[in-house]
């Protein structure tokens, strides 16, 4: 397990009939401020600060998962649009346990990134899934 350390970012914040919410600077709006929210968009944050062009990031995208709907929270992409990394969200109170890990393995068979990150904000794995190696940090965006 890996501690990821977020900076300081300048959120953004309103109120829309009694529902706070936070401007997405990828996704270019406000959304619901939600706990799984709130670990998104530090995850975001995070990405752009190491250098990962919010162009390349997509977010709450739908996909087909042995004949089901379902809907990942964050895929980022390289420069040739190979999804890299899958992301996967939680709410800092719920633990990173085997059904994580097997919701997001399931999600990667469609998707068929590089990389898995999971985290709750907290807590953090990311996976090299070439050999399956748990990184210390996430690596730079490579040019």
């Amino acid at each position: 397990m890996t501690t990821v350390v977020f900076g300081e970012y300048a959120f953004r914040f309103k109120e829309d009939k009694g529902i706070k919410q936070i401007f997405d600077p990828v996704r270019r709006k406000y959304v619901a401020l939600t706990p799984e929210e709130w670990v998104r968009q530090h995850i975001l944050h995070y990405l752009m600060e190491k250098g990962y062009p919010a162009s390349l990031i997509a977010i709450e995208r739908g996909i087909d998962v042995n004949g089901t709907s379902k809907r990942f929270d964050i895929v980022v992409y390289d420069r040739d649009s190979q999804p890299l990394i899958l992301i996967e969200c939680k709410a800092q109170s719920e633990p990173l346990d085997h059904h994580v890990v097997m919701q997001a393995v399931g999600y990667n068979l469609s998707v068929k990134a590089q990389y898995l990150w999971l985290t709750n904000g907290t807590h953090t794995y990311f996976i090299r899934l070439s050999d399956g190696k748990v990184l210390d940090e996430v690596p730079p965006f490579a040019m």
